[in-house]
């Protein structure tokens, strides 16, 4: 059975950076593996090849294309306590 696995990459583009998210297809228990990675950006529409497979690190396969994507593999989004910060307002009315 397959489970869904959320990975989340940086696109550098120009000096600037945004960060996106891609979905991966994988087996239980089963760790992405590089080319699983270089896959899910492809089908994001991303025609990349590895350039850094120790730090996940990918640029764009045609040269008039000038862009990086590196997936950040142990991301994790901050959660926001909404009722610490209502607390911590009222305390500096």
């Amino acid at each position: 059975m397959k489970q869904e696995r959320i990975i989340h990459f940086k696109v550098h583009h120009h000096g600037v950076s945004r960060l996106a998210r891609g979905l991966l297809f994988l087996e239980c228990n089963q760790e992405p593996m590089i080319e699983d990675y270089e896959q899910c950006l492809k089908a994001c529409g991303h025609d990349v090849h590895i350039e850094n497979a120790d730090q996940f690190l990918f640029i764009a396969h045609k040269p008039n294309e000038d862009y990086q994507i590196e997936i950040i593999p142990n991301y994790e989004q901050v959660n926001r306590d909404m009722q610490t910060e209502s607390l911590a307002k009222s305390f500096l009315k």
